[in-house]
């Protein structure tokens, strides 16, 4: 009774404040105002939070950030140091910002800058700072020193072993010292503690380096449907559209990749990707304009090598060159920073420069980090310095299912064809050299021509007949 008897009460009450409120604005409809009618007990929706808080939340949570945001956050955390230079959880902050504004455009003059505000971050507070200790792990990783990424990342875990954000930067480690098992047990664990579409993606490489692509692609498309900011979900749509080029799907592929740029203008690896794709469906117009507005935003080595050998493809040498020496330039810059870019250097060298030269590169990473890309880099680089036989070990290691788990992509499968057939196994090369071309029929514009070239020079199989069964027929 009470309740029915307080409703009247109530609408009563509202009635007379609205008449009140009504009477006391009538006539103020201001010249380009707005009339907000308050009494309404109902609570104003959470603000929209600034470009730097949202780049807080990413780095905080080990997810990708947006560049606007980034600058934000670095700017903030810089004034914050400024104002307390005792703060070790702002110096922890702008170290993994300066980080991730260096990964995302291949600048890596932020790295010593990350450094600093780490080890900053490090010195104020001694004991128990794992935000510093990820940070530093996560300046490793994007360094390409993964020994020191796999040290920063278990002392890290050591003293907060449920902190999640941790173990994708040690699965990013191990991966990269070709520990796949590590890698993996690293992944249960994480998905034991948290799920999500940070989890899912780090899912999704661990799935791809162990040859399960149809999961990894489940994985990408739930990661990027949960998403909730922008340029989180264009990172996934990347990822997505890298998985769908290496299985030769070049539609699917373009699709993500233009959806991960609309969604962040300034996803340069989507636009390098687009490159990628419209090179093999031979829009080369685009696939130039494409490629040439990611390196303008992010001048990454593997990019310029990638257009080199575009503009090679088509006969422009001379703009081959130009990309080939702001490749040499971009690794400079890198070691100079403390980054190592040995990698893309050794692929470079085993075909357009010093395949010798290459070997050695390649074989100074092979001891320190022992990865299936190394593997297979350094068993090419061999081949083209004229060493088929040790070449060919590393590419058995490249294209085993085991330790990598069977992640075979169709230029380390040309790699090893052309490497039997140098040393007169027919056979297997032309397997080699068709699994390439099925895996993905446009996987380079200088090497998928000269796949096919050399299939062709191998022609069918001999055709060796049925053997008769002892005794003849019955």
């Amino acid at each position: 009774m009470e309740n029915q008897q307080e409703g009247p009460v109530r609408r009563e009450r509202s009635l007379r404040r609205r008449r009140v409120l009504i009477a006391s604005v009538a006539g103020c409809a201001v010249l380009g105002g707005v009339l907000v009618l308050l009494p309404r007990e109902r609570s104003a929706g959470p603000a929209t939070p600034s470009p730097g808080a949202l780049a807080m939340e990413a780095v905080g949570s080990g997810v990708p950030a947006a560049l606007p945001g980034l600058t934000e956050l670095i700017e903030e955390r810089r004034e914050a140091v400024r104002t307390h230079p005792r703060d070790a959880a702002s110096w922890a902050v702008l170290g993994a910002a300066y980080v991730e504004r260096g990964r995302r455009l291949s600048d890596p003059a932020h790295y010593p800058r990350a450094e600093k505000a780490l080890r900053t971050s490090l010195s104020v507070r001694p004991e128990r700072n794992t935000p510093a200790l990820a940070g530093l792990a996560a300046l490793a990783n994007a360094r390409r020193d993964f020994p020191a990424a796999r040290r920063w990342g278990e002392a890290a875990l050591k003293l907060e072993p449920r902190r999640w954000t941790t173990y994708p930067l040690l699965i990013d480690a191990y991966t990269g010292l070709g520990e796949y098992k590590a890698a993996k047990r690293t992944l249960d664990r994480l998905t034991g503690l948290r799920s999500g579409p940070a989890v899912l993606a780090r899912a999704a490489a661990v799935y791809r380096d162990r040859g399960w692509r149809e999961d990894a692609a489940a994985s990408l498309a739930d990661a990027a449907a949960g998403a909730r900011d922008p340029a989180e979900r264009a990172a996934y749509l990347e990822r997505a559209g890298q998985l769908a080029f290496e299985r030769g799907d070049l539609d699917v592929a373009l699709r993500h990749f233009r959806e991960a740029v609309r969604l962040d203008p300034d996803q340069w690896a989507a636009r390098a990707g687009q490159g990628r794709t419209l090179a093999g469906l031979g829009r080369t117009a685009e696939a130039l304009n494409a490629y040439r507005a990611a390196l303008d935003g992010q001048p990454c080595p593997q990019y310029a090598l990638e257009l080199g050998e575009l503009y090679e493809s088509l006969g422009q040498r001379e703009a081959a060159r130009v990309r080939y020496g702001l490749l040499r330039e971009r690794v400079r810059r890198a070691a100079a920073a403390g980054a190592d870019e040995e990698l893309v250097l050794g692929r470079f060298e085993a075909d357009h420069g010093d395949p010798k030269a290459a070997v050695r590169r390649l074989r100074a990473q092979w001891e320190r980090q022992p990865g299936t890309g190394v593997a297979d880099a350094l068993g090419w680089a061999l081949y083209r310095a004229g060493e088929p036989e040790e070449a060919l070990r590393f590419a058995l290691r490249a294209t085993s299912p085991e330790p990598g788990g069977g992640a075979l992509d169709a230029a380390s499968m040309y790699h090893r064809g052309m490497i039997e057939r140098s040393l007169k196994h027919y056979g297997a090369a032309r397997r080699h050299l068709t699994a390439a071309l099925r895996i993905n029929p446009h996987f380079s514009p200088l090497h998928t021509p000269a796949a096919r070239a050399a299939l062709e020079a191998l022609g069918e199989p001999p055709d060796e007949g049925v053997p008769e069964m002892a005794g003849g027929p019955g």
